[in-house]
């Protein structure tokens, strides 16, 4: 078996396999949708806004969905408008913005675990500390489904509102169901990493017409069009352009989660056999956007941790990310926020790894990455003694 990199042997890729390639729209059709708009001067929340939020609504099955700048103004809207009366109990492993929404509103965030198999948030974890809770917030991690029926469950039981962090889920399905539908509104991303891309922007789906009509008036600084603001709302506009790029994106989103699910697909069994390596937990029944296809290390297996394997993986030329590491609850930001013992979430986020996916990313570089990581668990000792130094 070839001899790692870090170890002495010749490196994978020569030329650094990128982490992320985001697939981009024919810039020919941006321009010529754009262009009307454009033309006539209407540069921000105009008629091509309106009709991405049609065609984003009807993909998502919901009657409402608002255009805005990002998902984290989405969700910091959300929360401003659903006026929680006490802390937001959330998932630590999850994306910072999901806490920081709740924090640029005044809330407190009250952490709870994840799941270690699944890495979504531990429902029993979150019905163990709603007492006194104003909000829900729950993630759909790496574009899978969290257990939204279970998390909307608990929010009712408390009487609070349920609202999703879906920055990844765009196109994803609980059971059959869209993403989208549930709680009181699904924020999603449109940013660069993204299956549906827009440049930067979010967009916020939801059931609820009175919800609807406030986060509609609050991207717009809180002014119904007389200037006399109702709340304090925030400038989360969505460009004419942004949403140009985001129904052409729209246009092939199908094709490109058919091809990430052959991507995993073929991880997969190139992983299959490889002790110390799991792949997140999926429900048979749902469908993941796989945003991100992430693995978990068990050291003692597979003879290496994940951050001695991330730096043999760098030295073979192979970029990863460590989501979501370190989780929020141990982020700097987050340092007086009132203390919390998470030790799933503290090693589930020692342990994974995300690896490249892209519609690009072809079979031959998917079988050079699971050789690679079948070479380093093989030459675990090499590998540990290079990478100590």
């Amino acid at each position: 078996m070839s001899l790692p990199a870090i170890a002495g042997g010749e490196p994978a890729f020569p030329e650094p396999l990128p982490f992320v390639r985001p697939t981009v729209p024919a810039l020919d059709r941006v321009t010529t949708r754009v262009a009307s708009s454009y033309d006539r001067g209407i540069l921000t929340n105009g008629p091509i806004v309106r009709e991405f939020e049609a065609a984003a609504a009807e993909r998502l099955g919901v009657p409402h969905v608002i255009a805005v700048s990002s998902c984290t103004a989405g969700l910091m809207l959300c929360l401003r408008v659903l006026a929680p009366d006490g802390p937001v109990v959330l998932p630590s492993f999850t994306f910072s913005a999901s806490a920081h929404a709740v924090v640029w509103n005044g809330l407190d965030p009250r952490f709870v675990e994840c799941d270690p198999a699944s890495f979504q948030i531990d429902t029993d974890s979150a019905a163990s500390r709603i007492a006194g809770a104003g909000a829900l917030l729950a993630t759909h991690v790496f574009g899978a489904p969290c257990a939204a029926e279970t998390v909307e469950s608990i929010g009712a039981r408390a009487g609070i509102p349920v609202l999703f962090d879906a920055a990844h889920g765009f196109g994803g399905s609980r059971a059959g169901r869209p993403l989208g539908g549930f709680g009181a509104a699904e924020v999603f991303s449109l940013s660069p990493t993204k299956v549906v891309v827009a440049g930067e922007g979010g967009i916020i789906a939801t059931r609820d017409d009175a919800l609807a009509d406030a986060l509609r008036i609050g991207r717009d600084y809180g002014n119904p069009g007389d200037y006399d603001t109702r709340f304090v709302g925030l400038n989360a506009r969505m460009s004419e352009l942004h949403a140009a790029i985001g129904i052409e994106s729209l246009a092939g989103l199908d094709e490109r989660l058919a091809q990430r699910r052959r991507i995993v697909d073929r991880y997969r069994g190139g992983l299959a056999e490889l002790p110390g390596v799991s792949v997140q937990r999926i429900d048979p029944a749902d469908e993941s956007t796989y945003k991100d296809f992430t693995i978990a290390f068990d050291a003692a297996a597979f003879g290496l941790t994940r951050d001695e394997v991330v730096t043999a993986l760098r030295a073979e030329g192979i970029d990863t990310r460590n989501y979501f590491s370190p989780p929020v609850h141990r982020q700097h930001a987050y340092r007086d926020v009132e203390p919390c013992d998470l030790p799933v979430t503290d090693e589930v986020a020692g342990r994974v790894v995300s690896l490249p996916i892209y519609v690009s990313l072809t079979e031959a570089q998917i079988d050079t990455i699971t050789r690679v990581l079948a070479a380093l668990h093989h030459h675990a000792d090499r590998v540990r003694t290079a990478v100590a130094g």
